[in-house]
């Protein structure tokens, strides 16, 4: 592969290559991280306690794929491998209760692993069960939780892979997989400061080459009908990054309403830890934030999950939030929930108040979330304001407002 360098360098300068639609300057990917690990824990919990159910659908491993497939720009489809085909009964983790508990415990023994080596071997462990339908898409799963560990896995990886390594290897296969991971991993060591230690970064090169989006030495492999649809495909990503940018345009303009209302009633305000730099029709988001985020009662991996809600407003001068704002667009509503959650279980005194802030079209959804049984019965509560209202009326609640309470004027409950 003496080439590997100029091939990287082709992926990195394509502003339209996941590389850079996906991989770097991606805030909903970092996002993405925490959420997920907290619905894995979520599934071992579920299986602990026998309340998973027998059916993907309306699962908390549904919820998991869910966000994973929000990365659209390289998990498409990474849910199917996981949904039950009762006629075939696979994957088998839903009706057997052995095959269940197994695969609690690996994804229990993966997230609390300390190295490596401890995951290969729950790989291992788990492959020799041959447990029906349950092959290397849980790959996936596991970048999420060890992303400089273990590379994402899918159809189109396997086959970049195999045309940038000039290999056969095949999909379904745990010991595949594994050997696939080996070379990326010794590949990566080599192209370090070319690529990451995130091993996102290379298996998206593959992902690239996989999906003959990207063309690499020349191009006679591709027949006219193989031509046609790259070139479709071309058209199709470029027409999904511009609606990406006007759903970040609207995210913006969303949080920039809230902190705007937040400081006309008197509160300090920040927006998420990762959006300070982020600004809306010229006005930066740091001028008018707190400058240090004030330090909360609780542990720093939940004062870090807080610390990503899309907007907070602070009692003046202290650490004691009056209002916690998601803003969500195409993204995972329920992700937004689990942020809230987390700030409500961990620290709340009851003086605080809970919105998601949603595109008018996303009503029905908002209210499904908001009626699962895990928020319905607990005391939180959250309600929703639709994003025409919150344009509509920022100025009038500048100029009217004297508390929080003023957002109750535009807010929905269920």
């Amino acid at each position: 592969m003496n080439n590997l360098s100029q091939i990287i360098q082709q992926y990195k300068t394509d502003k339209e290559s996941v590389h850079n639609t996906w991989f770097v300057d991606n805030d909903q990917r970092l996002k993405a991280f925490r959420t997920i690990r907290r619905g894995v824990l979520q599934v071992i919990d579920d299986i602990k306690s026998k309340t998973f159910p027998n059916d993907f659908k309306g699962s908390s491993l549904e919820f998991v794929l869910s966000c994973i497939a929000e990365q659209k720009q390289i998990f498409v489809g990474v849910a199917h491998p996981f949904y039950w085909k009762p006629k075939l009964r696979i994957p088998d983790i839903y009706e057997n209760q052995n095959n269940k508990i197994a695969f609690g415990q690996f994804l229990e023994n993966c997230i609390n692993a300390k190295t490596e080596e401890q995951v290969v071997k729950e790989i291992v462990r788990l492959d020799n069960l041959k447990i029906k339908g349950l092959g290397p898409a849980v790959a996936s799963i596991l970048y999420f939780l060890h992303p400089t560990w273990f590379p994402p896995f899918n159809t189109a990886i396997l086959n970049g892979f195999n045309f940038l390594f000039k290999d056969k290897k095949k999909l379904g296969s745990w010991s595949e997989y594994l050997k696939i991971r080996e070379t990326l991993i010794e590949i990566n060591s080599k192209h370090k400061s070319e690529l990451s230690n995130d091993l996102g970064a290379i298996a998206g090169l593959c992902f690239e080459i996989g999906t003959q989006k990207m063309l690499i030495g020349n191009d006679e492999y591709l027949s006219e009908e193989e031509r046609n649809k790259f070139e479709k495909n071309i058209l199709k990503r470029q027409k999904e990054i511009q609606e990406e940018k006007q759903e970040e345009n609207l995210h913006n303009e969303m949080q920039y309403h809230l902190l705007k209302i937040g400081v006309s009633l008197g509160f300090d305000v920040t927006p998420a830890s990762n959006d300070k730099s982020k600004s809306f029709n010229g006005q930066s988001f740091s001028f008018i934030s707190i400058n240090k985020f004030p330090e909360l009662p609780c542990d720093k991996d939940t004062q870090n999950t807080i610390k990503l809600i899309d907007v907070l407003w602070f009692e003046k001068g202290t650490n004691n939030i009056i209002g916690a704002f998601e803003v969500e667009k195409s993204t995972s509503i329920y992700s937004g929930i689990l942020r809230l959650s987390d700030l409500y279980f961990s620290i709340s005194d009851g003086d605080e108040v809970f919105y998601i802030i949603i595109p008018d079209s996303r009503e029905k959804d908002v209210i499904q979330q908001l009626n699962r049984p895990a928020i319905k019965n607990s005391k939180m509560i959250i309600k929703y304001i639709l994003f025409s209202e919150l344009r509509a009326n920022c100025d009038a609640i500048c100029k009217f407002g004297s508390d929080h309470s003023i957002m109750d004027k535009i807010a929905k409950s269920i």
